[in-house]
Protein backbone atom coordinates (compact mmCIF):
# COMPACT_ATOMS: atom_id res chain seq x y z
CA UNK A 1 0.00 0.00 0.00
CA UNK A 2 1.28 4.00 -0.84
CA UNK A 3 -0.75 6.41 0.24
CA UNK A 4 0.06 10.16 -1.31
CA UNK A 5 -0.68 13.42 0.20
CA UNK A 6 0.28 16.49 -1.33
CA UNK A 7 3.85 17.32 -1.87
CA UNK A 8 4.54 20.53 0.23
CA UNK A 9 8.04 20.93 -0.77
CA UNK A 10 10.73 18.72 -2.61
CA UNK A 11 12.38 17.20 0.20
CA UNK A 12 10.70 14.25 1.84
CA UNK A 13 12.53 11.87 4.48
CA UNK A 14 11.52 8.05 5.82
CA UNK A 15 10.91 7.45 8.96
CA UNK A 16 10.08 4.20 10.60
CA UNK A 17 8.78 4.83 14.35
CA UNK A 18 8.73 0.93 15.46
CA UNK A 19 11.71 -1.22 15.41
CA UNK A 20 13.30 -3.57 17.89
CA UNK A 21 17.06 -4.71 18.54
CA UNK A 22 19.13 -6.86 20.75
CA UNK A 23 18.73 -4.54 23.80
CA UNK A 24 15.21 -5.83 23.79
CA UNK A 25 14.32 -7.19 27.38
CA UNK A 26 11.85 -9.27 26.34
CA UNK A 27 12.71 -10.66 22.48
CA UNK A 28 15.54 -12.29 21.32
CA UNK A 29 16.84 -9.89 18.34
CA UNK A 30 20.38 -11.06 16.98
CA UNK A 31 20.87 -7.62 15.50
CA UNK A 32 22.93 -4.62 16.97
CA UNK A 33 21.62 -0.79 17.08
CA UNK A 34 24.34 0.03 15.19
CA UNK A 35 23.89 -2.36 12.04
CA UNK A 36 20.33 -1.09 12.66
CA UNK A 37 22.24 2.46 11.93
CA UNK A 38 24.34 1.31 9.13
CA UNK A 39 21.29 -0.04 7.06
CA UNK A 40 19.03 3.04 7.63
CA UNK A 41 21.80 5.18 6.43
CA UNK A 42 22.30 2.89 3.39
CA UNK A 43 18.74 3.13 3.08
CA UNK A 44 17.99 6.85 3.56
CA UNK A 45 16.26 7.26 6.69
CA UNK A 46 16.22 10.49 8.85
CA UNK A 47 13.83 9.67 11.75
CA UNK A 48 13.82 6.74 14.11
CA UNK A 49 12.55 5.05 16.98
CA UNK A 50 14.17 1.76 18.96
CA UNK A 51 10.94 0.81 20.85
CA UNK A 52 12.01 -1.51 23.01
CA UNK A 53 9.39 -3.31 24.77
CA UNK A 54 8.79 -1.96 28.24
CA UNK A 55 12.10 -0.44 28.27
CA UNK A 56 13.57 3.11 27.02
CA UNK A 57 16.31 2.62 24.63
CA UNK A 58 18.95 4.84 26.05
CA UNK A 59 22.13 4.11 24.88
CA UNK A 60 24.13 7.50 24.44
CA UNK A 61 26.83 6.97 22.05
CA UNK A 62 23.77 5.26 19.62
CA UNK A 63 22.27 8.70 19.63
CA UNK A 64 25.48 10.08 19.17
CA UNK A 65 26.58 8.35 16.45
CA UNK A 66 22.86 8.72 14.50
CA UNK A 67 23.49 12.15 14.77
CA UNK A 68 26.59 11.56 13.23
CA UNK A 69 25.07 9.96 10.50
CA UNK A 70 22.35 12.64 10.15
CA UNK A 71 19.79 10.38 11.51
CA UNK A 72 17.06 11.84 14.24
CA UNK A 73 17.16 8.87 16.70
CA UNK A 74 13.88 9.20 18.85
CA UNK A 75 13.90 7.82 22.63
CA UNK A 76 11.07 5.74 23.06
CA UNK A 77 9.43 2.35 23.97
CA UNK A 78 6.75 0.11 23.49
CA UNK A 79 4.44 -0.28 26.69
CA UNK A 80 2.24 -3.01 27.35
CA UNK A 81 -0.87 -1.02 29.08
CA UNK A 82 -3.49 -3.18 30.98
CA UNK A 83 -2.98 -5.90 28.22
CA UNK A 84 -2.51 -3.70 25.35
CA UNK A 85 0.77 -2.15 23.90
CA UNK A 86 1.59 1.20 23.10
CA UNK A 87 4.11 3.35 21.31
CA UNK A 88 5.57 6.12 23.19
CA UNK A 89 8.18 8.22 21.10
CA UNK A 90 10.04 11.09 23.46
CA UNK A 91 10.18 9.87 26.60
CA UNK A 92 11.92 9.17 29.82
CA UNK A 93 12.66 5.77 31.93
CA UNK A 94 11.42 6.87 34.67
CA UNK A 95 8.27 8.24 32.76
CA UNK A 96 7.51 4.92 31.30
CA UNK A 97 8.21 3.55 35.09
CA UNK A 98 5.13 5.04 36.58
CA UNK A 99 2.99 4.14 33.32
CA UNK A 100 0.33 1.81 34.72
CA UNK A 101 -2.95 2.16 32.85
CA UNK A 102 -4.07 4.42 30.31
CA UNK A 103 -4.95 7.00 32.81
CA UNK A 104 -1.78 7.67 33.61
CA UNK A 105 -1.02 7.81 29.93
CA UNK A 106 -3.47 10.59 29.52
CA UNK A 107 -1.69 12.08 32.73
CA UNK A 108 1.31 11.91 31.04
CA UNK A 109 0.18 13.83 27.31
CA UNK A 110 -1.39 16.49 29.70
CA UNK A 111 1.82 17.23 30.78
CA UNK A 112 4.29 16.94 28.14
CA UNK A 113 1.87 17.80 25.89
CA UNK A 114 2.87 18.41 21.70
CA UNK A 115 6.08 17.11 22.88
CA UNK A 116 5.24 13.56 23.13
CA UNK A 117 3.49 11.01 20.31
CA UNK A 118 1.59 7.95 21.07
CA UNK A 119 0.79 5.19 18.41
CA UNK A 120 -1.59 2.51 18.46
CA UNK A 121 0.65 -0.01 17.23
CA UNK A 122 -0.76 -3.66 15.29
CA UNK A 123 -4.68 -2.63 16.98
CA UNK A 124 -6.85 -5.21 15.31
CA UNK A 125 -4.00 -7.82 14.81
CA UNK A 126 -4.68 -11.59 16.73
CA UNK A 127 -0.62 -11.87 18.29
CA UNK A 128 0.88 -9.85 20.68
CA UNK A 129 -0.57 -7.18 22.69
CA UNK A 130 -3.06 -5.39 20.56
CA UNK A 131 -5.22 -3.28 22.22
CA UNK A 132 -8.50 -4.60 19.73
CA UNK A 133 -11.72 -2.87 20.02
CA UNK A 134 -10.68 -0.78 22.87
CA UNK A 135 -9.02 1.64 20.79
CA UNK A 136 -12.11 3.23 20.67
CA UNK A 137 -12.42 3.75 24.07
CA UNK A 138 -8.93 4.82 24.45
CA UNK A 139 -8.58 6.94 21.39
CA UNK A 140 -7.82 10.33 23.37
CA UNK A 141 -4.74 8.38 24.32
CA UNK A 142 -3.15 7.78 20.86
CA UNK A 143 -1.70 10.76 18.10
CA UNK A 144 -1.90 7.97 15.63
CA UNK A 145 -2.82 3.93 14.48
CA UNK A 146 0.02 1.70 13.12
CA UNK A 147 -0.36 0.67 9.64
CA UNK A 148 1.32 -2.96 10.09
CA UNK A 149 3.16 -4.28 7.57
CA UNK A 150 2.36 -8.21 8.08
CA UNK A 151 -0.84 -7.86 5.20
CA UNK A 152 -1.87 -9.16 2.15
CA UNK A 153 -5.01 -9.61 0.50
CA UNK A 154 -8.37 -10.58 2.19
CA UNK A 155 -5.32 -10.61 5.29
CA UNK A 156 -5.28 -7.14 6.50
CA UNK A 157 -6.47 -6.05 9.65
CA UNK A 158 -5.18 -2.66 8.97
CA UNK A 159 -8.30 -2.49 7.53
CA UNK A 160 -10.27 -1.91 10.36
CA UNK A 161 -7.38 0.64 11.90
CA UNK A 162 -7.89 2.88 8.71
CA UNK A 163 -11.82 3.14 9.57
CA UNK A 164 -10.67 4.07 13.37
CA UNK A 165 -8.09 6.53 12.18
CA UNK A 166 -10.95 8.04 9.96
CA UNK A 167 -13.31 8.06 11.91
CA UNK A 168 -11.56 9.84 14.30
CA UNK A 169 -9.00 12.10 12.70
CA UNK A 170 -5.75 10.09 13.54
CA UNK A 171 -3.38 10.06 10.82
CA UNK A 172 -1.68 6.43 9.71
CA UNK A 173 1.89 5.69 10.57
CA UNK A 174 3.22 2.25 8.72
CA UNK A 175 6.11 0.94 10.33
CA UNK A 176 8.58 -2.30 9.84
CA UNK A 177 7.94 -3.54 13.77
CA UNK A 178 11.31 -4.88 12.71
CA UNK A 179 12.51 -7.69 14.75
CA UNK A 180 14.94 -9.07 12.03
CA UNK A 181 17.20 -6.56 10.04
CA UNK A 182 16.58 -8.00 6.68
CA UNK A 183 12.38 -7.05 7.13
CA UNK A 184 13.85 -2.97 8.17
CA UNK A 185 13.66 -0.89 5.13
CA UNK A 186 10.32 -1.80 2.95
CA UNK A 187 7.65 -0.03 5.57
CA UNK A 188 8.02 3.37 6.60
CA UNK A 189 6.33 6.63 6.60
CA UNK A 190 7.97 9.45 4.14
CA UNK A 191 6.80 13.19 5.02
CA UNK A 192 8.12 16.59 4.09
CA UNK A 193 11.37 17.42 5.72
CA UNK A 194 11.21 20.13 8.68
CA UNK A 195 12.98 22.89 8.84
CA UNK A 196 14.56 21.74 11.90
CA UNK A 197 14.51 17.74 12.52
CA UNK A 198 13.12 17.64 15.75
CA UNK A 199 11.05 15.38 17.70
CA UNK A 200 8.50 18.22 17.94
CA UNK A 201 8.97 19.26 14.65
CA UNK A 202 8.91 16.06 13.69
CA UNK A 203 5.76 15.32 15.42
CA UNK A 204 4.00 18.77 14.19
CA UNK A 205 4.69 17.01 10.79
CA UNK A 206 3.01 13.63 11.48
CA UNK A 207 -0.04 15.39 13.15
CA UNK A 208 -0.64 17.61 10.59
CA UNK A 209 0.68 15.99 7.30
CA UNK A 210 0.97 15.31 4.48
CA UNK A 211 2.33 11.62 4.88
CA UNK A 212 3.22 8.77 2.26
CA UNK A 213 3.03 5.43 3.65
CA UNK A 214 4.73 2.54 1.84
CA UNK A 215 3.83 -0.89 2.79
CA UNK A 216 3.83 -3.03 0.24
CA UNK A 217 1.76 -6.32 0.85
CA UNK A 218 3.69 -9.59 1.60
CA UNK A 219 4.90 -12.00 -0.68
CA UNK A 220 4.08 -15.69 -0.08
CA UNK A 221 8.23 -15.99 1.15
CA UNK A 222 7.37 -13.36 3.27
CA UNK A 223 4.07 -15.09 4.81
CA UNK A 224 6.13 -18.59 4.81
CA UNK A 225 9.27 -16.78 6.11
CA UNK A 226 6.87 -14.69 9.44
CA UNK A 227 5.09 -17.72 10.11
CA UNK A 228 8.16 -19.85 10.43
CA UNK A 229 9.75 -16.58 12.85
CA UNK A 230 6.61 -15.89 15.17
CA UNK A 231 5.99 -20.09 15.84
CA UNK A 232 9.08 -21.81 15.41
CA UNK A 233 12.89 -19.81 15.27
CA UNK A 234 11.54 -17.27 17.79
CA UNK A 235 10.03 -19.63 20.54
CA UNK A 236 13.15 -21.43 20.39
CA UNK A 237 15.28 -18.48 20.13
CA UNK A 238 13.87 -17.58 23.55
CA UNK A 239 13.50 -20.82 25.19
CA UNK A 240 17.35 -21.43 24.60
CA UNK A 241 17.89 -17.89 25.92
CA UNK A 242 15.86 -18.89 29.15
CA UNK A 243 17.97 -21.97 29.40
CA UNK A 244 20.78 -20.23 28.90
CA UNK A 245 20.20 -17.27 31.55
CA UNK A 246 19.54 -19.73 34.27
CA UNK A 247 22.86 -21.54 34.19
CA UNK A 248 24.82 -18.76 33.96
CA UNK A 249 26.21 -18.66 30.70
CA UNK A 250 24.58 -15.50 28.69
CA UNK A 251 26.54 -12.24 28.51
CA UNK A 252 24.98 -9.64 30.68
CA UNK A 253 25.70 -6.09 30.36
CA UNK A 254 24.01 -5.02 33.91
CA UNK A 255 23.86 -7.23 36.93
CA UNK A 256 20.07 -7.65 36.39
CA UNK A 257 19.85 -8.24 32.69
CA UNK A 258 19.21 -11.73 30.81
CA UNK A 259 19.82 -9.82 27.32
CA UNK A 260 21.31 -12.17 24.24
CA UNK A 261 24.70 -11.65 24.03
CA UNK A 262 25.60 -8.96 21.08
CA UNK A 263 27.09 -9.49 17.90
CA UNK A 264 30.37 -7.73 16.89
CA UNK A 265 28.85 -4.11 16.40
CA UNK A 266 29.97 -2.52 13.10
CA UNK A 267 30.86 1.27 14.48
CA UNK A 268 30.97 4.24 11.59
Amino acid sequence: MELSGTQAGSAWIKLDLHIHTLDDPKDVIDYSAHQLLERARSLGFGVLAITLHDAVFDRPEVFADAARMGILLIPAAEVRLQGADVIILNVSAPEVAELKGFDDLRQLRARRGRSIFTIAPHPFYVLGGSIGSRLVDEIDCFDAIELCHFHKGPLNPNRRAAGVAKRFGKPLIATSDAHRLHAFGRHFTSMPRPAELTCEHVFDGLRGGPLRLTSPPCSLADLVSAIYFIFLAHPFRKSRHGLQCKVGTVHRSRPDDCSPAPLPESRP
